[in-house]
């Protein structure tokens, strides 16, 4: 006992000597590359480590909220890449950079394959990381059993799955999410819909894909029915998934809908109490989240603008994800939120690196913003990806070399420069290579003579495809709050709401308060 005493004190000691030398904010905001050559920087920071690991107890409480942040495509690289572009925008060394769910305690690994393919879609893994079942590539919400554009196995019963979302409505809490993809878009649609193939967004999609829309059952009617329709706040884009091909939306742009009907309304009017609609960040400030019963934000006809190209009057995934907080706040039994950051996938399949890290910040953001506005002895937050992408960082760059440029290298072959950032596939890889007639060889593009670090250049790539793939590697899983030290390991994708289900509660699973001692009287 004694010797622990002395050991943490030691610690301790350690602490504030990096402190009192560098600082508890220029621990790790470091702005000269000179000053990661000094050996008692390197002693300090790792002292401070320790002490902050030793120093962590585990948040046995009862998770009365559960927050689910949702990276689409953030890869391990992905992030280490955006750690270090903003770190950048920062004017500090990026590489000692933090994303605010890297400052969380307790990480793991998720295994992302699906049942029926070795790299998975968004599709299956929202079944997995949302319902705690595996699915088959592209569909949502229902079991192995329903194959892919299977409409009448995707309608039973037996094959349907719950996600937590209901498990936490059941549990009589509050349930919504927030994405800057359409609503109705792969991972957004495993919190309330079931379907045999995700590309079933609206009825116009069902006929369009050579199916019939009254046997196949479109993602954005599910919205008004079910677990659709218990949700308290919806917000993301696709207001053309909602509308009639007869109306225009708020931006001019003419809906899609077959069967006449205007959802939007609908859901308005099936509402008891206060359901706001909203179109613009100028209405979603200024509503009244604590007068609000329910909440839904359509933002734009398709997915929302990349941040870069910061479309008028959009609000922030940070934005939204406070209102939405706010507004799910007011039950006194809690709430499950689902946020995702879906762009950072769509610009890594169009290989524009740039925009997934922006977006990868944006999402971090959001995640900043959840932390301040709720009490980690009782929120639990999870943050994690549904899938990888194929972009790695390569070479032997100078530390702090700018992410998203050239590397301070050349290669040792054709001594041309070559992009830190690169992909394993893509749409244009002509683009970055000549056939020499002359001799029947393929050059490498001096990419000096390209826009490298400009927002809409692509990133070079090797194999041809129509669009960039995604990666079947693990993805991280960062965790904070109630029982957060579980998601430490590696474990199956599956195991996610599991985990969340323990610590809330809630759910068809085994849960903290079934292992909690239950209270006795002795007269």
């Amino acid at each position: 006992m004694m010797h622990t005493f002395w050991l943490m004190i030691s610690i301790q000691v350690a602490l504030c000597s990096c402190h009192y030398m560098y600082g508890p904010d220029r621990a790790w905001n470091i702005r000269s590359k000179d000053e990661l050559k000094s050996k008692d920087f390197w002693f300090h920071d790792a002292q401070r480590t320790v002490y902050e690991k030793t120093s962590t107890v585990p948040n046995q409480y009862l998770a009365k909220n559960i927050i689910l942040f949702l990276g689409d495509g953030m890869s391990v690289p992905t992030v280490t890449a955006a750690r270090i572009y903003d770190g950048q925008k920062k004017g500090i060394v990026g590489e000692r950079n933090r994303l605010e769910f890297e400052k969380f305690n307790y990480v793991g690994l998720s295994k992302t394959y699906c049942a029926d393919k070795q790299v998975s879609d968004s599709a299956a893994t929202a079944s997995a990381y949302l319902s705690g079942v595996k699915a088959n590539y592209l569909t949502i919400g229902v079991s192995a059993d329903v194959k892919l554009n299977d409409c009448e196995a995707a309608k039973s019963p037996n094959n349907r799955l719950s996600s937590i979302a209901t498990w936490a409505m059941r549990g009589h809490k509050s349930a919504g999410l927030v994405t800057t993809t359409r609503v109705t878009h792969a991972s957004p649609a495993g919190v309330y819909a079931h379907t045999s193939n995700r590309d079933f967004e609206s009825d116009f999609d069902v006929k369009d894909q050579g199916h019939d829309p009254s046997k196949c059952p479109d993602i954005a009617q599910q919205l008004l029915s079910d677990e659709g329709q218990r949700l308290k706040v919806v917000m993301g884009g696709g207001t053309r998934k909602f509308l009639p091909n007869t109306e225009k939306d708020v931006y001019g742009n003419v809906g899609e809908r077959l069967d006449g009907r205007n959802l939007i309304n609908e859901w308005q009017q099936s509402k008891h109490g206060n359901a706001e609609v909203v179109f613009n960040r100028t209405n979603l400030l200024s509503i009244n989240p604590y007068n609000t019963d329910f909440l839904l934000g359509l933002f734009n006809a398709s997915h929302l603008a990349y941040k870069l190209d910061d479309s008028i009057d959009t609000p922030t995934l940070e934005e939204m994800t406070e209102a939405a907080i706010n507004v799910l706040s007011t039950n006194p039994s809690g709430f499950f939120l689902f946020v995702e950051g879906g762009r950072i996938d769509h610009a890594h399949h169009e290989t524009k690196a740039k925009k997934a890290m922006e977006e990868t910040v944006q999402f971090s953001n959001a995640v900043k913003k959840a932390r301040q506005l709720t009490n980690p002895w009782e929120t639990l937050i999870v943050v994690t990806a549904d899938h990888g992408h194929t972009m790695t960082i390569n070479g032997y760059p100078d530390i702090n070399n700018d992410i998203t440029g050239l590397s301070s290298e050349l290669s040792d072959l054709d001594y041309l420069p070559y992009a830190t950032l690169s992909y394993a596939n893509g749409p244009e890889m002509n683009r970055f290579y000549e056939v020499q007639t002359s001799n029947n060889t393929v050059k490498r593009v001096d990419l000096r003579n390209l826009n490298i670090g400009d927002k809409d250049e692509r990133y070079p790539h090797g194999a041809p495809y129509s669009e960039e793939t995604h990666g079947g590697g693990d993805v991280a899983v960062y965790a904070n709050g109630p029982w957060s030290h579980l998601f430490s390991g590696v474990y199956e994708q599956n195991t996610i709401p599991h985990l969340m289900g323990f610590a809330s509660c809630i759910g068809p699973g085994i849960t903290y308060c079934d292992l909690r001692p239950k209270a006795t009287y002795n007269p």
